[in-house]
């Protein structure tokens, strides 16, 4: 692959690289062969062997005319990011660094459970919301991600861990990015996750975390075929919320409670909440006694997620004690609570560590 300049524009780029087949939907496919005038279910075979197989060679699809595959090939691409850097942490864990066409990296994690597998993708590169506690708000906002480059991700993943095709697994948009912030992008590359001729996974596997992007909320609800919604609360008070996540000053508390509730949930679906504790911050009785209350009412299911340290962000975990407490008296409230210890903290792969720099991480590990 031609080596771009980074701040090479996404327009001058595309005029150089060939296009991405991966973030084309089985429709756009064969509606593309129409225009080649091929017939239209050569979209469904191209679909099946970059989703399904997981071919990355137009030659090695045997099902083709050599012609096409010939014409494929000069015209387009399915090539996954180069991977940049990998780490793995003691409990299998394993961040990738993958650097994408125009130079940008991103990171993306792969973890493994004892009886499942989650992915943790990227939406963007960067993110514009400037959460205190995450080291993804150190970067900015550089640009969004392209469908075809959230697909790349997970076949990145799937095939560096070799994954088994007819191997089921999750999907988390928990990377780096507010995916609601790249709605088209995200949706584009989650109908594609789901469409039975490629991965064919279910909505029920695949969940979007937002920061509280309430017009995002309102227009993923307006759609029928969507993702598990998360949102991220993290403060119980808009003094406190504003501060650690500017995006509450746009849509505070009661706005962004009004949109869960509205939140249309499927027969068995509830929305999960995510709250970080901080130490001296949002772990205190009064935090539980007001987060109880927010949540009354709503479909919704909480996690508590104890900070993960990251250098130069200005906050503090918990004790065991303090977290366990604050769990216990959400409990004795009726709410559906649990602690979830982030997995992948060795490699900096927890949830709130992920960030790249043009300079080489210390933890870094070229392949």
């Amino acid at each position: 692959m031609r080596v771009v300049d980074s701040h090479m524009s996404l327009s001058r780029l595309n005029r150089i690289q060939p296009t991405s087949l991966l973030g084309t939907s089985r429709t756009s496919l064969s509606l593309l062969l129409n225009r080649r005038g091929e017939s239209s279910y050569r979209g469904d075979q191209i679909f099946r062997w970059i989703h399904e197989r997981r071919e990355a060679d137009f030659q090695a699809m045997s099902d083709l005319p050599a012609s096409l595959r010939a014409s494929l090939a000069r015209d387009y691409t399915v090539a996954r990011p180069q991977v940049a850097g990998r780490s793995q942490a003691g409990d299998g864990t394993s961040k990738w660094v993958l650097r994408l066409a125009d130079g940008a990296e991103i990171e993306t994690v792969f973890i493994p459970y004892a009886h499942r597998l989650t992915l943790c993708v990227s939406s963007q590169v960067g993110c514009a919301f400037g959460c205190t506690f995450c080291a993804t708000a150190a970067m900015g906002r550089v640009r969004d991600l392209t469908a075809a480059e959230i697909i790349g991700q997970v076949l990145t993943l799937l095939e560096g861990h070799e994954v088994a095709p007819d191997r089921r697994f999750n999907i988390v948009f928990m990377g780096m990015g507010e995916p609601l912030d790249n709605f088209d992008e995200v949706m584009t590359a989650f109908d594609i996750l789901t469409d039975p001729l490629g991965a064919g996974l279910s909505w029920r596997r695949i969940t979007l975390s937002t920061v509280g992007h309430v017009d995002g909320i309102r227009r993923l609800g307006a759609r029928q075929h969507r993702p598990r919604l998360a949102v991220s609360l993290n403060a119980t008070t808009d003094l406190l919320r504003g501060r650690i996540m500017p995006i509450n000053k746009k849509w505070p508390l009661a706005v962004l409670r009004q949109a869960m509730a509205d939140f249309p949930v499927r027969p068995g679906e509830r929305i999960t909440c995510e709250y970080v504790l901080m130490a001296g911050e949002t772990d205190d009785c009064e935090d539980a006694r007001r987060l109880a209350r927010f949540l009354h009412g709503l479909p919704a299911r909480l996690n508590l997620i104890p900070w993960n340290p990251s250098p130069g962000l200005p906050h503090a975990r918990p004790d065991d004690a303090t977290i366990e407490r604050f769990r216990d008296a959400l409990l004795r409230r009726g709410l559906d609570a649990s602690i979830r210890f982030s997995r992948g903290g060795e490699a900096a792969a927890a949830c709130g560590q992920l960030v790249t720099s043009r300079d080489a991480s210390p933890w870094r590990q070229h392949s």
